[in-house]
């Protein structure tokens, strides 16, 4: 396979293998992409949940990002857990300037319920990164953060989605997997307008990681030259097969099979 696409992803470790960091390089390979990454923070977790979080020192960070900038270069950004007020600073000093598109997952909680980003730093999030993204791509309690607003059934999602894209993203793809029911649908929001995705529930514990893999996956679409749209129905369809073939592995929240598409669809 001939690599098509750079994209640096800008997350946090997950030592268990199915999110952050490792989820990314998955799924960037498993569509046929070159990933670089910058560390954020290790953490120490399981299936079960987040153990401990060791943060890696802004200036670090952001001397990853720079790095993989200048060589080998990218052709789109994504960021997950970043953590706090300074690390957000780093990664948006590190991006002044750049035109990349950035898929942006605002990562605050972990699956187990583990903070991941201090509670002070929302504000920098929406100030410094919010108008940097090409697509914002909360799930229903990160939009209720962000929005400020409860997210609760399907018309508060179309109501958020219009309160986020006027923080500034371009686009917002906000997802409704915490909705109960046997469906479940995305909201895709643009200057166009919204657009519903829905689909049946999949059922099952294996789910860890979905977030950071969605996010990737439109990432990677967008560094292939895919537009907006094609790339968010090729992420989604990834995650749904990748849901369907998980491997079962741990006793609680467990990984996706990031390599169920062998022959990823167009």
């Amino acid at each position: 396979m001939r690599l098509r696409g750079r994209v640096l992803a800008i997350a946090g470790s997950d030592s268990g293998g199915g999110a952050g960091i490792q989820a990314d390089i998955k799924t960037v390979t498993a569509l046929g992409g070159y990933a670089l990454t910058a560390i954020t923070a290790l953490t120490a977790q399981d299936t079960h949940g987040v153990r401990a979080v060791h943060p890696v020192p802004a200036d670090f960070v952001r001397l990853q990002i720079e790095m993989a900038l200048a060589d080998p270069g990218a052709d789109a950004l994504k960021t997950g857990m970043l953590g706090d007020a300074a690390c957000i600073a780093a990664v948006a000093d590190a991006l002044a300037g750049c035109a990349l598109p950035l898929v942006l997952d605002p990562v605050m909680v972990a699956k187990g319920g583990a903070d991941l980003l201090a509670k002070n730093a929302v504000a920098s999030l929406i100030a410094r990164l919010l108008p940097k993204a090409t697509l914002l791509t909360p799930n229903l309690d990160e939009a209720a953060v962000l929005a400020g607003m409860a997210v609760r059934t399907l018309p508060d999602m179309h109501e958020a989605a219009a309160v986020l894209l006027g923080l500034g993203a371009r686009a917002v793809l906000l997802k409704g997997g915490h909705l109960p029911g046997e469906e479940v649908t995305d909201l895709l929001i643009t200057a166009d307008g919204i657009e519903a995705f829905s689909a049946p529930r999949i059922p099952g514990r294996h789910t860890h990681g979905t977030g950071c893999t969605l996010a990737s996956a439109v990432a990677t679409g967008l560094a292939q030259g895919m537009g907006l749209r094609d790339a968010v129905v090729r992420a989604r369809a990834f995650v749904r097969a990748a849901i369907d073939a998980a491997p079962g592995f741990g006793a609680g929240h467990g990984p996706l099979n990031h390599v169920a598409l062998l022959d990823p669809p167009a």
